[in-house]
């Protein structure tokens, strides 16, 4: 094609048709820069496909993680509630002292401190998106935003749950002197024979006069405080969090 241009172009310098060839030229150079501008065209369109396939694989994966996180933290949930009960029991039963078996409190006590709370989420696929710079490519503002400020928000969670840890402790710290027993509690709770796997004593030290110190009543009332907190204030706009941005997430893939 270039050649036939070329012979067509010397043809009208030989015959000295110096208008014609102008306008041949200005139309070579026309259809010259419609290429280029349709070489780019095309160029950025592919760029864009490449860009929204890879936005979508990555919220796939986001909904995947926020999927799974969202059913931890709903377990936590029930778990704090659980352990927020049981210290509501343990207050009933600081006000009817004269009434309380020794199995009732060990049971209620085990319950309620046995086991610590903390959301461990799963951010290996935005973790890897913050690290390349992929998040900037997620289109939807509203979002990019939620993904930003979802790191911040569980570095406010872990102290929240430090500071619950905390006054989890400080309960348990009462029941590792020497005037209390938790071999006691693990043994008229289940637990020495079927998690432990060692044999029940045959006589216990009795924990009920836990019932009769205020400082035990102090603390597990601050103990109660901070897991009322940490639902209410936390872990739930924490749930709502992961709804809205899986309501997000759910929203672009269906656009794409």
């Amino acid at each position: 094609m270039l050649k036939v241009f070329n012979q067509i172009r010397k043809d009208l310098i030989k015959r000295r048709k110096v208008e014609q060839y102008l306008l041949y030229a200005l139309g070579e150079i026309i259809l010259v820069v419609i290429g280029i501008l349709i070489a780019l065209w095309i160029n950025n369109l592919n760029e864009e496909r490449i860009l929204r396939d890879r936005e979508a694989r990555y919220l796939i994966g986001l909904r995947n993680e926020f999927q799974s996180n969202k059913h931890r933290l709903m377990a936590l949930l029930e778990q704090n509630q659980r352990n927020y009960e049981g210290a509501q029991k343990i207050v009933a039963l600081l006000a009817n002292k004269d009434i309380v078996e020794e199995s009732e409190f060990s049971q209620v006590m085990y319950l309620t401190f046995a086991g610590d709370i903390a959301f461990n989420a799963n951010n290996s696929v935005l973790i890897e998106m913050i690290n390349s710079g992929s998040l900037k490519d997620v289109r939807n503002i509203s979002l990019r935003k939620q993904l930003t400020t979802w790191m911040a928000t569980l570095d406010d969670i872990r102290r929240q749950e430090e500071d619950l840890k905390l006054q989890r402790e400080k309960v348990l710290d009462i029941m590792r002197t020497e005037n209390y027993s938790l071999r006691t509690v693990l043994d008229q709770s289940g637990i020495s024979v079927n998690e432990l796997q060692i044999p029940e004593q045959t006589s216990h030290i009795s924990n009920l006069s836990l019932l009769e110190s205020t400082s035990f009543e102090n603390n597990v009332l601050m103990f109660m405080l901070t897991t009322l907190a940490t639902g209410q204030n936390h872990y739930t706009p924490l749930l709502a969090d992961i709804d809205t941005i899986l309501d997000l997430i759910n929203n672009v893939l269906d656009n794409i």
